[in-house]
């Protein structure tokens, strides 16, 4: 109980309205030792844009939840002051290094720009996001990035711009919604893209579940698993 209550305190309770964006989450520990681990999201507004990340801190245990809380932090803290993206990514880095922690961190971070349809994303070592199209067409976003925050205090993250228009929906996760004993990656991400492209339509509260449901129902899960879906309304 004490576990999944310093969970609950370390992921933000809900997430906030934006103009031009919906968006909902799903969390899921890991069913091995305390059921707690380091993945974890957040929406951040900076009007008139936001923020999105999504990142997992290795580990399953308080440790790797408390530095995922304090990541998460300074993440919401540097995007405030108005930091671009590749910026916020090096900024958090740093941080990570100079906390002096053996434990490493994958992010990725969007700063959202509804008004215009854009995105722009800096990604740490994390698995690509997904795209959905308007028109149902799933592309995986193969991102420039750097390495794993955490490792090389002097690791630049290039960031991307892509589309964000009307109808479009990104799918961000963690690497528990992809990783299969005996499943190759490439084809569970591809896997996670048809379901995508499928179920995209639906209100994204049910396409979250059925993204998901195979791991919520699950009696064993060897890792966390965390999504954040993000669909442009075109009202920004």
């Amino acid at each position: 109980r004490l576990a999944h209550g310093l969970q609950a305190a370390l992921l933000p309770p809900s997430l906030p309205s934006l103009a031009g964006i919906e968006a909902t989450a799903r969390y899921l520990p890991a069913t091995r030792g305390m059921e707690i681990g380091g993945d974890f999201y957040d929406l951040v507004p900076s009007p008139p844009l936001a923020a999105a990340v999504i990142g997992d801190v290795q580990g399953h245990n308080v440790t790797a939840a408390g530095l995922m809380g304090q990541i998460r932090t300074a993440v919401r803290a540097y995007t405030t002051v108005g930091q671009e993206p590749a910026e916020v990514m090096r900024s958090t880095n740093r941080l990570l290094i100079d906390l002096g922690s053996e434990l490493f961190a994958s992010c990725l971070y969007l700063r959202l720009d509804p008004a215009r349809g854009r995105a722009v994303m800096a990604r740490a070592g994390h698995p690509p996001p997904l795209l959905r199209r308007a028109d149902g067409r799933v592309r995986v976003l193969d991102l420039a990035g750097g390495p794993l925050l955490g490792i090389d205090g002097s690791a630049t993250y290039p960031t991307t711009e892509v589309e964000l228009t009307q109808g479009c929906v990104l799918a961000l996760y963690t690497d528990g919604l992809i990783e299969t004993p005996g499943v190759d990656i490439e084809d569970a991400v591809a896997g996670l893209g048809r379901r995508l492209g499928e179920a995209g339509d639906r209100p994204l509260e049910e396409l979250a579940d059925e993204l998901v449901g195979d791991y919520a129902a699950a009696e064993e899960r060897m890792d966390d698993v965390a999504l954040l879906l993000l669909r442009a309304r075109g009202d920004g």
